[in-house]
């Protein structure tokens, strides 16, 4: 896991922006399997499976199939679309990332519908709400759950008992229930503690804010709605913690530092951040806890395993998906890489529920868990990234050019409606 997991949603968004179109897969017949569907390819990204569990799945079936494993890195989802529109070496099984499905919905006939292989049967052991982010709009499942991303309020213990606030999750819990609560107490922090602050950076507050209700930018009638109240109330809670000199200001290349020195007395972020904070920050292990996010739940992240229509033997890639992605199997990708499964029956086994030694020995599954199954559904439009970006990147020009809060979010939404129209939204 690197540094550009942690911030997916401000890249991904970018990078959809710049775009400026939604992913278009054609295909041929071609696929990377052997014609007697003998031999099948897996496509992934480092951290997005537990490569124990995939290295099971080799000699699982080996009896039935051969399973070559690709991890793919760099920009996964340029390369998933060439190969897909190329319609040659395209894999059996393919990852896609969270942030990217809503793009793929469009071309879901590039895609086998998992719904004919058995996923009606196992969906009930998902998130409703993760499930439906995958289905096209006449109701074809083109992804079956990996993982999500619920959110919730990490922080240092330490640094709370030095400033002589309440440090047990529960007491935290107690004191940050809302937004206000959680500025109220940073401010107490930075009086405490000059020199520290509450947030990384207003982009991070404004992903969780908007996550935390139930509409975004563009309605299920495609029409643009990234300027009404909802998307403003999400803006000005983000452009608080700048206004009252809690911002930290903090971006990739200070993040580790900044974890290490305390110079960030807490951090708003998915289940699979707590790895990207123990890696950062190995020097702070036993100082960190968590508690649920103000405000409520919101999601960040979670993917999906897709079969390409030109998978060679559907019912054996169906077969070994299911078997990779079953709770069991989900509850060791959380023990292994911090992938947080979709699947709820996982949260109650030992390789959930066990005290965490980086978090001070707490149980970090008592927060996540509930947060997993309260998370708000709404609608992510196949443009809705590339309609986001404008607002990422103009609260990046109030901190870094001190540019008037109002300002930025005019232009943000006269940017975000044209990017809109260009790819369909009305």
């Amino acid at each position: 896991m690197d540094l550009s997991r942690r911030r997916f949603l401000q890249a991904a968004a970018l990078t959809a922006a710049a775009a400026g179109t939604t992913a278009a897969c054609g295909g041929s017949s071609g696929s990377s399997g052997s014609k007697d569907g003998k031999d099948l390819t897996l496509w992934y990204w480092g951290g997005a499976l537990s490569d124990k569990v995939v290295a099971e799945a080799k000699t699982h079936f080996s009896s039935q199939v051969k399973l070559t494993t690709n991890s793919i890195g760099g920009d996964f989802k340029q390369k998933l679309t060439t190969t897909l529109a190329a319609g040659a070496a395209v894999p059996d099984i393919t990852g896609i990332k969270g942030e990217d499905i809503a793009s793929f919905l469009p071309n879901g006939s590039r895609f086998l519908d998992l719904n004919d292989l058995g996923f009606k049967k196992l969906s009930s052991q998902y998130l409703d709400w993760k499930t439906k982010l995958a289905q096209t709009t006449d109701g074809k499942q083109i992804g079956f759950p990996i993982d999500i991303g619920p959110t919730a309020l990490y922080y240092r213990a330490d640094l709370f008992d030095k400033a002589g606030l309440p440090s047990d999750p529960a007491k935290v819990a107690a004191v940050t229930k809302t937004w206000d609560d959680y500025y109220a107490l940073g401010a107490e922090l930075k009086k405490a503690l000059p020199g520290t602050y509450l947030i990384n950076n207003l982009g991070s507050v404004f992903n969780i804010a908007v996550g935390q209700g139930t509409k975004r930018f563009i309605d299920e009638n495609n029409h643009f709605i990234g300027d009404q109240d909802h998307i403003r109330a999400a803006w000005d809670l983000s452009v608080r913690p700048y206004q009252l000199g809690l911002d930290g200001k903090i971006n990739d290349n200070t993040h580790n530092a900044a974890l290490s020195k305390g110079t960030l007395t807490t951090e708003l972020g998915a289940a699979w951040h707590a790895l990207d904070i123990e890696q950062a920050a190995p020097n702070t292990k036993g100082k960190w806890h968590v508690s649920p996010n103000p405000g409520g739940p919101a999601n960040q992240g979670g993917s999906y395993l897709a079969l390409p229509k030109q998978c060679r033997n559907p019912e054996e890639a169906f077969k070994i998906i299911s078997w990779i992605l079953n709770p069991a199997n989900d509850a060791r990708g959380f023990t292994d890489a911090a992938i947080f499964p979709a699947c709820p029956a996982a949260y109650a086994m030992p390789a959930m529920t066990g005290p965490d030694a980086f978090f001070g020995g707490q149980k970090i599954i008592e927060v996540f868990g509930p947060a997993a199954e309260a998370i708000p559904a709404s609608y992510e439009a196949p443009a809705d990234a590339a309609v986001m970006a404008p607002y990422l990147t103009e609260l990046t020009n109030i901190e870094a050019k001190g540019k008037k809060p109002d300002d930025a979010w005019k232009d943000a939404v006269s940017q975000a409606k044209q990017i809109g129209q260009r790819q369909g939204v009305s």
